[in-house]
């Protein structure tokens, strides 16, 4: 039997899936794929599907939302930590931000917008201290690189020589 899926048609080119933290699982296809091809899709991956869940579970146990008020705590801690980290790392780099914003992203800790605007997740201060730099060096290395590539790590590895080990922090 198969799992079930919400479906979004879009104007890609192939089938996507994707099991969401509240492990809703997501199937985008293309405008005209027709719906058995979308079920043969799901059918041969439903192994992935229920481990993908599973796999959220786990997250959200060992993760749990904050509560308001620790959210509030969160919030409070970032407008006084992540300004002074960003002036201090952009100092030493060299480089700008236009602005910095704290939002409550809950996919990504940190943003660098087109016109070098950084924004942060409040939730990236349940991290400790060298993670949190690690983002921080990281959102402003793209002023500079605005991709992943070899020079932006080497900038990053410039200012953070044991970036690699802060990113892991991440990961835990």
């Amino acid at each position: 039997m198969l799992p079930e899926y919400t479906f979004i048609r879009s104007k890609r080119k192939t089938l996507s899936l994707e099991v969401t933290r509240d492990t809703q699982v997501i199937v985008r296809a293309p405008m005209r794929c027709s719906k058995a091809v979308i079920e043969e899709f799901v059918a041969q991956r439903e192994s992935w599907i229920t481990d993908a869940m599973e796999r959220q579970r786990e997250r959200a146990l060992q993760h749990p939302e904050p509560t308001m008020e620790e959210q509030k705590q969160l919030l409070l801690r970032a407008k006084e930590i992540l300004p002074e980290r960003v002036a201090y790392y952009s100092k030493q780099m060299g480089l700008a931000p236009t602005g910095i914003q704290i939002t409550g992203a809950a996919t990504r800790f940190g943003s660098c917008s087109p016109k070098n605007k950084l924004c942060f997740s409040w939730r990236l201060m349940r991290y400790p201290t060298p993670a949190i730099e690690y983002v921080v060096v990281h959102e402003l290395a793209h002023i500079l690189h605005k991709n992943h590539g070899k020079e932006f790590y080497a900038l990053i590895a410039s200012v953070l020589p044991d970036y690699k080990e802060r990113w892991q922090l991440l990961k835990e």
